[in-house]
Parts: C-alpha cells; structure tokens; sequence
C-alpha cells in the first residue's frame, strides 16, 4: 500500500503511481508531495545541501520486521520546472520521480553502482511508456 501525503496546494492524482508500485513491491511505502521550501528543509537536515532536490528517499532498513519500505519525497516545484522545460506533463514527470525514489528503496545507489540503476529506470520508462528525460538528465549528473 502507497500512504500518500499531499502537502502542496496542487491536486494530484495518486493513482499514477499505482501500476509502478505494483510492479515494483508489495511493500508498504509513504510517498510525500511537499513545495520547494519544504524539500529544502529537509535537505538540509538530511544531507547538509541547503537547497531544494527534485527526490529523496529514506529506507527503512532498521526494523527488518516491518512491512514498511521507506518514505519517497518528491518536489512539486522542481516537478513542474522540469515538466515544462522538458515537454512532458507533470503526472509523467512525478512518476519519473517517483520510478527513481522507489529504486533507491530497492538498494539501487546510482553513485556507487555500475550503472545498474540507470538500466533498470530505462526498463521502467519504456515499460510505463514514459519520457526518456530521467535517463538523460542522470548522465548529465
């Protein structure tokens, strides 16, 4: 089950993350929505970079017991930016994000891995049928 928190103005339909998330897991995870001053709060707090990120994600991995994955943040703000400047729509770009946050959950670590992250979004794009950006923004990065 997908808890999902909204703490943006902005409706969104959390069904779009659903088919991803039932493709992904039967673990339980929290996906939170927040505007850009939140995301830079949290950060901040986590990672010591005083600025907002388009995604966070925060395993659990201390109660081995617990059905609960982690919890997925994801900017609405850059969200938008991205989905505008990249000519897609912003349901798209969330469950870009959303594809990217849950694969951290799953112990897919873009930094230290050889690429493995980076093949297994590139079979869930074209598997969802969504825009390419995310690939092409992570090999800018």
């Amino acid at each position: 089950m997908i808890e999902f928190i909204n703490e943006t103005q902005v409706a969104v339909d959390d069904t779009i993350f659903e088919g991803i998330y039932n493709y992904l897991t039967t673990q339980d995870l929290e996906c939170l929505i927040v505007d850009a001053n939140a995301m830079k709060v949290i950060n901040a707090q986590t990672r010591s970079i005083d600025k907002p990120t388009d995604v966070l994600s925060f395993p659990l991995q201390d109660n081995p017991s617990s059905t609960m994955l982690g919890t997925i943040v994801i900017c609405l703000d850059i969200a938008l930016e991205y989905a505008t400047t990249l000519g897609h729509t912003l349901e798209e770009e969330l469950q870009l994000l959303f594809i990217h946050g849950l694969l951290h959950l799953l112990g897919f670590d873009h930094e230290v891995d050889n690429g493995q992250m980076r093949l297994e979004e590139e079979k869930l794009i074209h598997h969802f049928k969504l825009p390419h950006s995310l690939l092409i923004r992570n090999q800018e990065s």
